[in-house]
């Protein structure tokens, strides 16, 4: 059982997050602290000018209240939008609140991911704590 679970959550369409969803409610001890953790990337400088200029804020609003409906189907859980690198982000939170435990979900690799790697092959490979990986 685990006290601190890190739940990154992708609202990519292919993602499925009902999965580490279930699991880090089976893995969880009843106090143990769940974090959902969503990171927006980056838009570089030469597209942020053809965006509406509310547009990250009311992007990452939408985030956090979709994290948030999340939370609220988990004991002691709670919603966090952060910015940067999805796999470096995801490393730097973990690195500075220690969790015990990361849950990540994963998509089928393709060729892409062969040479650039994914997220979760970037946390399993570098996370200082257990991760479990969803498919």
């Amino acid at each position: 059982m685990y006290h601190n679970i890190l739940v990154p959550i992708s609202f990519d369409t292919e993602r499925d997050v009902s999965g580490p969803l279930k699991l880090a409610k089976m893995l969880a001890t009843p106090e143990a602290q769940i974090t959902l953790l969503h990171v927006v990337e980056h838009i570089p400088n030469y597209a942020i000018s053809y965006m509406p200029t509310d547009y990250l804020v009311s992007a990452r609003a939408a985030i956090k209240t979709e994290l948030d409906g999340l939370a609220a189907t988990l004991p002691n859980a709670r919603g966090l939008v952060i910015e940067g690198h999805s796999g470096r982000s995801i490393l730097d939170w973990a690195e500075t609140n220690k969790p015990d435990l990361i849950i990540i979900a994963s998509h089928r690799p393709g060729m892409q991911d062969l040479l650039l790697g994914s997220t979760a092959a970037q946390v399993v490979r570098h996370a200082a704590c257990a991760v479990h990986v969803v498919r």
